[in-house]
């Protein structure tokens, strides 16, 4: 099994449309979704959750794997919230992530992680997974840890696709 880059993309920011635009763009043909809640409120973003979700990647071609694992625990999100409001930052205004919740992550998700693996969850037709989250930046979301582990066992260049 052999992919030839990574792509992450967050939700906020995009429309459906430019959503599903810049993964084929990207020739993204697996999304993993590495958010532990695959739920969105409000109807912006309701084309990302779940269900949805999957039913129009279906639609264009593109694969759908759910990695709860590598989503960070809720203990660990809590360190981040915690950053954000010492630092007086919104959700959606932060830039990156914390020391104490990159830790974490790294320690509790990261630690164990065998990319072979990784790739063999993503089927062995992939070329192209994008990792999925909500975060519009990739400095302010766990993706970026991850796509960087990756990138680094498995040799890759890494992607972030934006809106």
């Amino acid at each position: 099994m052999c992919i030839s880059r990574l792509v992450t993309i967050g939700l906020y920011g995009f429309t459906e449309q430019s959503f599903f635009t810049a993964l084929l763009s990207a020739s993204v043909d697996v999304l993993c979704d590495v958010r532990r809640r695959r739920g969105v409120r409000g109807s912006t973003y309701s084309f990302a959750n779940s269900r949805r979700l999957q039913d129009r990647l279906r639609e264009v071609g593109i694969g759908y794997v759910h990695m709860k694992d590598l989503a960070p625990t809720d203990e660990i999100r809590q360190l981040q919230w915690l950053a954000d409001k010492e630092m007086r930052v919104g959700k959606r205004q932060r830039q990156v992530l914390s020391e104490s919740f990159s830790r974490a992550y790294t320690e509790e998700c990261l630690v164990g992680l065998d990319a072979r693996a990784f790739l063999q969850r993503l089927g062995p037709d992939c070329r192209v997974p994008a990792l999925f989250c909500v975060e519009r930046n990739p400095e302010a979301c766990h993706r970026l840890l991850l796509a960087e582990r990756l990138a680094r066992d498995l040799g890759v260049e890494v992607e972030h696709l934006l809106p």
